[in-house]
């Protein structure tokens, strides 16, 4: 854990502290698109039944708002997180659905803006050190790198590290079991996000025992 940069705002310090507790719980985030109302449940069960406690819900399809409303309800003990949120309406519709973090997928001047008057914690998308830096003038000091495998991988975290010591990631997007403790052993990564523990044909089939295994064996590879 890093120490805390006392020259940022409050409320900002707060927030980076709620996602450095989120990732520290999650360690793995599953980002879950839903193709079916029904898959909502089953599929939250199973990657609960695996260890996986943290899911990042994006709003690629029509059922991400919804699901974020019937997980926060139903299963109130996990953490839910609304992600490929682009603009300032899905910000406002994630945050009215009950979201309790926000993920972006890139970042924009107007939305880091906008984020910094919501009451939720953002994990802003970055690919590069450009993209970077207008988020840290703005105080933002934790970041997803997307898609952290075409834009440098564990390379460029480690590139990162030098001009950026206060700064953690969340790496995504090409992460799987063969990289994966690769990517833990890195001091600026707080946690990993991906979707290789539930394959498209297992959640069509409904394979949730599956489901539950790889995601339990995932874990295992960080103990």
């Amino acid at each position: 854990m890093t120490s805390p940069d006392l020259s940022l705002p409050a409320r900002m310090a707060e927030k980076i502290a709620e996602i450095d507790r989120i990732c520290a719980q999650a360690r793995i985030m599953p980002v879950i698109t839903i193709a079916r109302e029904e898959d909502i449940l089953p599929l939250a069960d199973a990657l609960t039944a695996g260890g996986l406690t943290v899911l990042e819900v994006t709003l690629r399809s029509k059922f991400g708002l919804e699901a974020i409303r019937r997980l926060r309800a139903e299963r109130p003990e996990l953490c839910i997180g609304a992600g490929t949120v682009l603009d300032e309406g899905m910000l406002a519709a994630a945050t009215e659905a009950g979201a309790q973090f926000i993920v972006t997928p890139g970042s924009t001047r107007e939305l880091l803006l906008a984020a910094l008057d919501n009451p939720l914690p953002l994990l802003p998308g970055i690919s590069s050190a450009s993209e970077l830096m207008v988020g840290y003038a703005l105080g933002y000091r934790r970041f997803k790198l997307f898609p952290a495998e075409i834009c440098g991988g564990v390379a460029a975290l480690k590139a990162f590290s030098g001009p950026f010591g206060g700064v953690r990631f969340c790496p995504t997007g090409g992460i799987s079991t063969d990289n994966l403790q690769h990517y833990m052993a890195e001091p600026n990564v707080m946690c990993v996000g991906g979707t290789w523990m539930f394959r498209r044909e297992w959640v069509e089939q409904g394979d949730w025992t599956r489901i539950a295994q790889c995601s339990s064996e995932a874990l295992q590879l960080l103990a």
